[in-house]
């Protein structure tokens, strides 16, 4: 299947992007069949080779949802548009479950150094051992 989309092109910062026909399941960077237009979203410029996207449509190419939204725009197709991307939807109690993690997490905190202090108590007891068998010794 045929896509028209975006290929983004341009310097790190800069981008630009070409508006291509390509296999779908290649990547949006690799290889297309042909460039159809270019769009720089900094100056909002969008060129367009009407012409030949009319004929990549009829011969069965889908335009993605913000290439068919460009193309609606520019006059090239007619129809509504179609929504492109829909923000994350936040979590209810989001917040309250931040919460309880840290405050589990303070817990692990809290119960970790009162088992150093036995194993330094216990490194402690062997020594004193050996200092007992010393003074016996001498």
């Amino acid at each position: 299947m045929l896509r028209i989309r975006l290929s983004r092109v341009g310097k790190k910062n800069k981008a630009q992007f070409r508006v291509t026909v390509a296999d779908a399941q290649r990547s949006p960077t690799g290889k297309f069949i042909e460039i159809l237009g270019h769009y720089n979203p900094h100056t909002k410029e969008k060129v367009f080779k009407n012409e030949r996207i009319e004929y990549w449509i009829s011969k069965g190419a889908k335009p993605s949802s913000t290439v068919h939204n460009f193309l609606i725009d520019a006059g090239i197709i007619k129809g509504e548009k179609v929504t492109s991307w829909k923000p994350k939807k936040k979590e209810k109690g989001g917040e309250e479950k931040a919460k309880e993690t840290k405050i589990e997490e303070k817990k692990k905190k809290e119960v970790q150094p009162e088992k150093e202090e036995v194993k330094s108590e216990e490194k402690e007891a062997p020594k004193e051992k050996i200092d007992k068998k010393k003074e016996e010794k001498k």
